[in-house]
This record gives C-alpha cells, structure tokens and sequence, in this order.
C-alpha cells in the first residue's frame, strides 16, 4: 500500500512539473509572436 501510494505521489509530482513546463513555453512564444507582431508594425 505505501508503495502505491508513492508512486501516486511521484506520478502527481511529475504530471505538476510538466504542466508548468508547458505554460513556461506558451509563455515563451507568445512573447515571441508579440516582438514579431510589433516589428511588422514598425513596419
């Protein structure tokens, strides 16, 4: 039982840290396509 339990655990921790990953990079290119969409403004 403790080791289901653990593995429980650990499976939450891993989903979790890859969730924030996941923002992480939609952050990154949203910040992208907004230096892109200003530069085509300069334009």
């Amino acid at each position: 039982m403790k080791i289901i339990a653990a593995l429980l655990a650990l499976s939450f921790a891993l989903a979790l840290a890859g969730c924030n990953t996941l923002r992480g990079a939609g952050q990154d290119i949203q910040k992208a396509g907004s230096a892109i969409e200003d530069a085509a403004k300069k334009k």
